[in-house]
């Protein structure tokens, strides 16, 4: 701002408003080219996240899978008599 006083003419200004305009304009594109690595930083982290999740969504459907018939075994062996348990429980132990 100083170099305003020291302008005489209205060219010196202008130069100097130039110089100014340049100035902010390089540090604008240096903040939007952060700002853009940035946001592809997120979306790539993003994307990495829901593979992930989709994974687990994967290995809790397949974990489901083998309780529902651990749970179904248990129960046949829980209302059978006292003589299919020694069966059913080896049968249990080896499919797993």
């Amino acid at each position: 701002m100083a170099d305003w006083a020291r302008a005489q003419n209205p060219a010196a200004v202008e130069e100097i408003l130039d110089r100014e305009n340049k100035r902010m304009a390089d540090n604008l594109a240096s903040k939007v080219t952060r700002l853009k690595s940035l946001a592809l930083d997120i979306d790539r982290d993003a994307e990495d996240q829901n593979r992930y999740l989709d994974s687990m969504d994967s290995d809790f459907t397949s974990m489901t899978g083998l309780l529902t018939g651990s749970v179904k075994r248990f129960s046949t062996m829980a209302r059978s008599g006292r003589d299919n348990r020694k069966l059913l429980c080896g049968q249990a132990t080896s499919e797993i």
